[in-house]
């Protein structure tokens, strides 16, 4: 048995046999009827080659009704200033920059920007400290170049090239960790919209509709900062941290509860109480005060990020679902949770102890949380 996909052009695309479908299918996959809902009511201008227009872009990352009743589920749940910013730097010839802490979803709304944008959220480079020169201008097919010499026919684009010559949007992730030498070779592209290939006396010119966004954090360890002239091909746009609990704890659950269906685990409203807990720890502990602003404590080594929560979640309710009863409890977040914040052994499980009893213990309603954290703690 196998399961189509219809583009919203009415083609349909290879078929995929039925349990073989991908864990996490592309965003332009995955929301495929809410970007072909918007395109269908979407009458306002749309620069060249995007899919929709800026403002149904940022109706698809941030949520709403269309007007025949069909709702755009968020994506992203922040400040909407900071959306339109980001959406318009793409209408324009700057790059766009995501910057922020770990965890503040710079990666979720590049692929949703990029799948909203252009259709095509795969054309990615994953920046490391061994990225090549090659993974952002071009490499070469060196059977074919051996036998050839250097011909277009050997030249293998790279996802940058392929963005620049298809008026597509190229993403970048993790500019900070990629060589600093290596990162440069985007001025050019940035710049002046070319990419020279020396070899063959030629050039790629960016179509419009082009453009490119990175991500990128300064809290990491191997961070390389980015050159002046390079920053300034960017601009750049902070993602903070949820600014509430209430928005945090939606966050969770909305995730969770994605991730969940993909792997057949429980419903998410049966662990409202423990999503809440644990958001509750990860703020207060990365903030170092209390939610009630009364007490101070210590914070921990990591950075306790939204998207840790969201694996501690996931994770506790696989253990119920598996090895339980289906029911999220305290016992199948505490492992979690101790493995998120004890990163540092020998000064992280102090800052965690202190915490347990101190705040944790003080709470008549957490006493169940504060047993099983406690138990996992001393394993």
């Amino acid at each position: 048995m196998a399961a189509t996909t219809t583009t919203d052009t009415g083609a349909t695309t290879d078929t995929v046999p039925v349990g073989t479908e991908p864990l996490r299918p592309h965003a332009e996959t995955a929301y495929a009827g809410e970007l072909a809902a918007l395109a269908a009511a979407d009458d306002r201008p749309r620069p060249a080659r995007w899919l929709l227009s800026p403002w149904a872009v940022a109706t698809y990352l941030l949520g709403g009704t269309l007007p025949d009743g069909t709702v755009i589920t968020p994506k992203y749940v922040g400040p909407r200033r900071i959306v339109e910013v980001a959406v318009t730097t793409l209408a324009t010839d700057r790059a766009l920059l995501l910057l922020g802490v770990p965890g503040t979803a710079k990666t979720w709304v590049s692929e949703h920007l990029a799948a909203a944008v252009s259709g095509d959220s795969t054309l990615l480079v994953q920046g490391t400290a061994g990225t090549p020169e090659e993974a952002i201008r071009y490499g070469w097919n060196y059977a074919r170049l051996l036998a050839e010499g250097p011909s277009r026919g050997a030249l293998v684009p790279s996802p940058v090239m392929r963005a620049m010559a298809e008026g597509r949007t190229a993403r970048v992730e993790e500019l900070t960790r990629i060589p600093a030498d290596v990162q440069d070779t985007l001025i050019t592209i940035l710049s002046e919209k070319t990419l020279p290939i020396p070899e063959l006396g030629e050039e790629v010119q960016a179509v419009r509709g082009f453009n490119l966004i990175a991500t990128a954090n300064d809290r990491d360890r191997g961070v390389n900062e980015l050159s002046s002239a390079l920053r300034r091909r960017f601009n750049t746009v902070v993602l903070p941290l949820p600014a509430s609990l209430e928005e945090e704890v939606a966050i969770v659950a909305r995730r969770v509860g994605e991730l969940g269906r993909s792997l057949e685990l429980p419903e998410v409203p049966s662990g409202s109480a423990e999503i809440r807990r644990v958001v509750t720890v990860f703020r207060e502990l990365r903030d170092g005060v209390t939610g009630d602003g009364r007490t101070k404590v210590k914070s921990p080594s990591g950075s306790l990020s939204t998207a840790e929560a969201i694996s501690v979640v996931t994770s506790g309710l696989a253990l119920a679902a598996h090895f339980g009863d289906g029911v999220l409890r305290p016992a199948d977040v505490a492992s979690g949770l101790l493995g998120a914040v004890v990163r540092d052994p020998a000064a992280d499980r102090q800052v965690w102890h202190e915490y347990l009893e101190s705040v944790v213990r003080e709470r008549d309603d957490w006493k169940d949380f504060y047993r099983s954290c406690r138990d996992a703690a001393q394993r």
